[in-house]
């Protein structure tokens, strides 16, 4: 089965990623890492804001019901409060010791215990460094190395029962999502075994979501288009994006049952064949979605 998302917002984001939906709100946020940049979309007005970062974003999470958020960002995980005059108020929770220079967090989501977990990699992908690190916040702000040796982790996602964990290496010499079991106590993967190889099919594995039936959704980086695989591994549907790079997927909607998508806009490349590059789009699906999980604590 495929199916065509459509343009919702023309965002034009250079890395546009981590899209969360506020069900209180009934509005979608997300970001661009290179701009540095947190945007909302809002559904009953369709209209947008956005907030400048200190440096550079990659993934949030929501921290609490009063409006700020948990981030990965270039020197650590941070806590974010959209201010008036459109910037970020910022706090460093959890500074992180990078391997080498040039990294920064990538990939991440909270648990459903309400841990925040993301990847780090090195930003320059064409030195295919394996200095890329999967690490936990728990409550108190302690961060704890889970996995190493990882090129470009992404596609981190839980199953509706929090015990099993998606992970993605989305590296081109890679691109492999792999299944863990999950201590839901203590916030630790292990038994980790290839998921969907997905050297297999068109496009690289970017971010992910899981729906209420527990399938996995990844965005096929390079090929426009995102993929559902049922909890055996199995190709299950597929949709298309009318871009090359969707970059990450969540559920969302009134209903839960909107796929929305974020996607990149490159630089120095001839876009007349994909205008909308960078945009956010959106699909309605047959199955729903799960809210996506506060961070505790903090």
């Amino acid at each position: 089965m495929s199916r065509q998302a459509e343009l919702i917002v023309d965002a034009k984001c250079g890395v546009g990623e981590s899209p969360v939906w506020q069900a209180a709100e009934q509005a979608l946020y997300w970001v661009d890492i290179p701009a540095q940049t947190l945007h909302r979309w809002d559904a009953q007005s369709n209209q947008t804001s956005h907030w400048q970062a200190p440096e550079m974003l990659a993934c949030i999470a929501p921290l609490g019901a009063d409006g700020h958020w948990i981030a990965g960002m270039e020197t650590g995980v941070f806590k974010l409060k959209p201010q008036a005059d459109g910037t970020l108020r910022s706090e460093l929770i959890s500074p992180v010791v990078h391997s080498q220079p040039g990294m920064r967090f990538n990939d991440g989501r909270c648990d459903r215990q309400g841990r925040f977990l993301a990847g780090t990699m090195v930003m320059d992908m064409s030195l295919a460094s394996s200095a890329g690190q999967v690490y936990r916040v728990d409550a108190a702000g302690q961060m704890t190395s889970l996995l190493n040796g990882l090129l470009t982790p992404n596609g981190m996602a839980f199953s509706p029962d929090g015990k099993t964990m998606y992970l993605s290496d989305s590296h081109p010499k890679v691109q492999v999502i792999w299944a863990f079991d999950y201590d839901t106590a203590l916030g630790v993967p292990f038994n980790r075994r290839v998921f969907v190889d997905m050297n297999k099919y068109p496009g690289r594995p970017d971010g992910a979501a899981v729906d209420a039936d527990g399938c996995y959704w990844t965005c096929g980086n390079d090929a426009g288009r995102v993929y559902r695989f049922t909890p055996a591994g199995k190709l299950d549907s597929m949709l298309a994006v009318p871009v090359k790079k969707p970059a990450m997927c969540a559920f969302g909607g009134a209903n839960l049952d909107t796929l929305f998508i974020t996607s990149i806009r490159p630089t120095h490349t001839d876009l007349s064949d994909q205008p909308l590059a960078g945009g956010v789009f959106a699909v309605t699906t047959s199955v729903r979605g799960m809210p996506e999980p506060l961070m505790k604590g903090l």
